[in-house]
């Protein structure tokens, strides 16, 4: 089964939403753990490979953003509907949460008085980095969770967010860039992607073998990976025994006592592995398309959550805290989408159109 023809399917002919909602859902069984111990090293698998379900699940996010806003990007051919698909995909669902983070739960868990926390530097830090996260996010409030077993953190997930946000305007520049060449404007491009793809893998083995840490290292590479195989769809085929003897490979590896083979096969066949799973033929998988997609929601709320429970209640066992934030970030999350990420979505058209009315009246 070529790559090509399912990727060029219908949009809900595909577990992209359920393989998504997963990988959140495994970030927040992550953070149970050093969220209710405060020690990062304490979930079990990071002991046996170096890497956490939370690690894995975010890189599942970065190969199924750099295939999905790269084929959007070519199929539409339009840098602006790109970038405003992306911002209204981002921004306005992440707005309200610094909003309801500072202004509500802030208020409710700070020990500082409310008009000295209200007026902290501190404060109007996390929200200016925050709430645009091309410059990093900022993770303390004043006087938020200080005596939280991982202290002084409200909403560590948002690291990765800097990196996704940078890729996409990474391939923004070089499908600009590219325009140069005219008629062969999309070959540029694609070939552009390649190159980038090629030269991050090296830049990650190095990093490994130079003894850094892989997973930042590895994002740009899973981001890019993921836009070069829907680059190549029409040369790709899914198979799976391939995708089998790959999944095989990388388990195998894991018993290795030099993790650098691990990280190696894993950069190697994890891009391949997501692909695969996304477009596994299951007309039962696919009915959670109609759902909705609450991945984001739960990506931006589970870390708050988490962390007001641990301060609710001090103690509180791993899988204590896993059962009642799933149940609370997964209904905020259910909130998000329906009431602001699925209609924010609903603006592009017009923000498209009225953009390149005002570049037609300046131009």
């Amino acid at each position: 089964m070529r790559l090509a023809r399912v990727a060029g399917g219908r949009k809900d002919e595909n577990n992209f939403n359920l393989m998504r909602i997963t990988a959140a859902l495994a970030v927040l069984v992550t953070h149970s753990y050093s969220l209710a111990s405060g020690e990062v090293n304490d979930e079990p698998l990071r002991r046996l490979i170096g890497m956490t379900p939370g690690t894995i699940a975010v890189d599942v996010f970065f190969v199924t953003s750099g295939f999905l806003v790269t084929k959007s990007l070519l199929t539409r051919g339009s840098v602006l509907e790109f970038l405003w698909a992306r911002f209204l995909r981002i921004y306005p669902a992440l707005l309200v949460m610094v909003a309801l983070v500072v202004f509500g739960l802030g208020m409710a868990f700070t020990t500082w008085p409310a008009s000295t926390y209200l007026i902290d530097p501190g404060t109007r830090q996390f929200l200016l980095k925050t709430t645009t996260l091309v410059a990093g996010a900022v993770y303390p409030l004043p006087g938020v969770f200080a005596s939280n077993p991982y202290p002084d953190t409200v909403n560590g997930s948002l690291w990765t967010m800097m990196y996704e946000i940078r890729m996409y305007f990474a391939l923004a520049a070089l499908w600009v860039i590219s325009m140069v060449a005219w008629h062969a404007h999309q070959r540029v491009f694609r070939a552009a992607v390649l190159v980038v793809t090629a030269a991050s893998f090296l830049y990650c083995v190095f990093a490994i073998l130079g003894g850094s840490a892989m997973q930042k290292t590895a994002l740009p590479l899973m981001f890019f990976a993921g836009a070069s195989l829907f680059i190549l769809s029409a040369h790709v085929e899914l198979s799976a025994p391939i995708a089998g003897l790959l999944l095989a490979a990388v388990i195998g590896c894991a018993f290795v006592p030099n993790h650098h083979v691990f990280a190696l096969m894993y950069l190697l066949a994890m891009p391949y592995l997501v692909l695969i799973a996304a477009f596994v033929p299951s007309p039962v998988l696919f009915r959670y398309n109609r759902l909705g997609d609450f991945s984001y929601g739960i990506y931006i709320y589970a870390f708050p959550v988490q962390q007001s429970i641990v301060a609710l209640f001090p103690g509180i066992p791993v899988m204590g805290l896993l059962l009642s934030s799933g149940v609370v970030t997964l209904a905020l999350a259910v909130l998000s989408w329906h009431l602001v990420e699925s209609r924010a979505l609903k603006l592009k058209a017009p923000l498209v159109g009225a953009t390149m009315r005002a570049l037609g009246q300046t131009s």
